[in-house]
């Protein structure tokens, strides 16, 4: 059974006698005397202060009624010091102490004492930065540009993922920060619905283990098209993708088998039971065309199961079809290609740790893209290893299973195994 706490009101007089003590025996002893709480004094104490010095009060708590009645707060932005305001500040402090040079500057121990120890650690060499060193532009302009040029560069990436492509270039700054800028500047929150039925996660392994296949429409000056989607499950790296004028097996053929061609064919292929990846009687022509590739054909029972893919659709509509106008549907084709290789090659993906984009996965360069990051040099260049005229490819092979000997073309099996 829940108790309901009592709080004691003081009045004027009791609190200046209560300060008044304070100053001559100390804060627990005078709580000792009178009986009021020792945190209760101090709290008096540094409000008292705050406001001899005209310097900004806290302000004191109000009753959930009050506090909805009153606007919401805007946000603030983190605090940027230039190098010269830092050394004013450890110089002050050297002469005053910490505490005086933060109440005088209006900063933080904290910060001070970080500033000391990396001006400590440049002074012995062991470290090539300095706070007190470097230009005295107003860092926080420059930070405020970055963020906008990169959310405008594409106007449908959110303040996490805007977060992840600075950091990628080697600028940190917080999600907050960016989110106070973004909102300073036109961004509005968006509302999620999330679903918590579905609750099993799987990934794989390798790159072309698993692809994901799913169509996403959309209207293009009332003209109905159909974008067709292949995305490799592992490296979330988008191995083909068109536009159509409707859900025909031959598009899905032909999208696949240019997949094929460029990347390499998946050990299994994942979709939804739509007429054109599978057919209910008899054997569809897409599921003739995985049988003679040797991949395995897996139908989607709940859209959940094929989550990544639905995912990336509704990234795709944020992030290109809600934000553009596109004059036909070469446009569009056009501009849908180049996104495609933004998501593969520049953008970074919160399930890739934040920091990689597919390409760095799928082509094998994870280790060498975080390297490169921890040393402070941003990733550039990041794409396939070698152009396809240059890979090794395996044309021809011989192998044999279960004591049966087969023969492969191009990974294609030309021949019945035979004893």
């Amino acid at each position: 059974m829940k108790t309901h706490v009592k709080y004691q009101r003081y009045r004027p007089e009791e609190r200046s006698a209560a300060l008044a003590l304070a100053e001559q025996v100390g804060p627990a002893a005078a709580s000792k005397e009178l009986g009021i709480p020792e945190g209760t004094i101090c709290n008096w104490r540094y409000t008292a202060k705050r406001a001899a010095t005209d310097l900004p009060v806290a302000p004191e708590p109000v009753k959930a009624a009050q506090a909805s009645e009153q606007p919401k707060r805007a946000r603030t932005v983190a605090k940027s010091y230039t190098p010269s305001l830092r050394a004013q500040v450890l110089e002050y402090a050297a002469e005053h102490g910490v505490t005086a040079a933060a109440e005088k500057f209006g900063t933080t121990r904290f910060s001070i004492y970080e500033w000391q120890r990396k001006v400590a650690l440049h002074a012995q060499g062991k470290t090539t930065e300095s706070p007190v060193v470097g230009s005295d532009e107003n860092a926080a302009v420059i930070r405020d540009q970055k963020i906008l040029q990169e959310w405008k560069s594409c106007a449908g990436l959110g303040p996490s993922q805007v977060r992840n492509q600075l950091r990628r270039q080697g600028f940190k700054v917080s999600i907050h920060t960016v989110r106070c800028v973004m909102e300073a500047n036109g961004y509005v929150t968006p509302t999620v619905r999330r679903d918590t039925e579905h609750d099993q996660r799987y990934e794989a392994v390798r790159p072309n283990q698993l692809w994901h296949l799913d169509f996403l429409h959309r209207h293009i000056h009332k003209q109905k098209i159909y974008v067709l989607i292949l995305l490799d499950d592992f490296s979330r790296f988008i191995v083909g993708g068109a536009l159509w004028d409707g859900e025909r097996v031959a598009a899905v053929q032909e999208t696949f088998l240019a997949a094929v061609n460029r990347h390499g064919k998946p050990e299994k292929a994942l979709s939804d039971g739509g007429s054109a990846f599978h057919a209910w009687r008899g054997v569809g022509q897409f599921t003739r065309l995985l049988t003679e590739l040797e991949v395995d054909q897996i139908i989607a029972e709940k859209p959940q199961t094929n989550g990544k893919l639905e995912v990336l659709n509704a990234n795709i509509q944020k992030e290109l079809f809600n934000q553009e106008q596109f004059f036909d549907l070469g446009e569009a084709q056009r501009r849908f290609q180049a996104w495609i290789n933004f998501y593969n090659l520049r953008r970074t993906h919160h399930a890739l740790g934040g920091l990689l984009v597919p390409a760095d996965r799928y082509f094998g360069r994870a280790e060498e893209v975080l390297a490169c990051i921890e040393a402070g040099n941003p990733p550039v260049g990041i794409g396939e290893p070698a152009p396809v005229g240059e890979r090794q490819l395996d044309l021809f092979r011989i192998s044999s299973q279960r004591g049966q000997v087969e023969l492969h073309l191009l990974g294609h099996r030309i021949l019945l195994p035979f004893a």
